[in-house]
């Protein structure tokens, strides 16, 4: 994935339907799957973030219309590699009664 910033706002102008100065969060990942791009604008300028796991593959939504809408905390999970869809808690505290 070779597209910086504008090929990337220019693919959610014309794909998503979406404004991509907006201030919303549009995330993209690589064929392999372990490349991931987000852009978004902050009001100030446009923002780029590459991030590439060392390990494993971003699991990525089945969308229907070309678009998914997840929650702050799906996003973290999609970013740490996680599967954000169901997420597990590896360790859970017990009472100490």
């Amino acid at each position: 994935m070779r597209k910086g910033f504008p090929s990337l706002a220019l693919q959610v102008q014309e794909v998503l339907k979406r404004d991509p100065l907006s201030g919303h969060v549009f995330c993209f990942r690589g064929r392999r799957g372990d490349l991931l791009k987000v852009i978004w604008h902050d009001g100030q300028g446009a923002c780029l973030f590459t991030k590439r796991l060392e390990r494993g593959r971003f699991l990525w939504p089945s969308p229907a219309d070309g678009a998914v809408t997840i929650s702050t905390a799906q996003l973290a999970y999609l970013l740490s590699g996680i599967d954000w869809r169901n997420p597990q808690e590896t360790w859970r505290p017990t009472s100490m009664g």
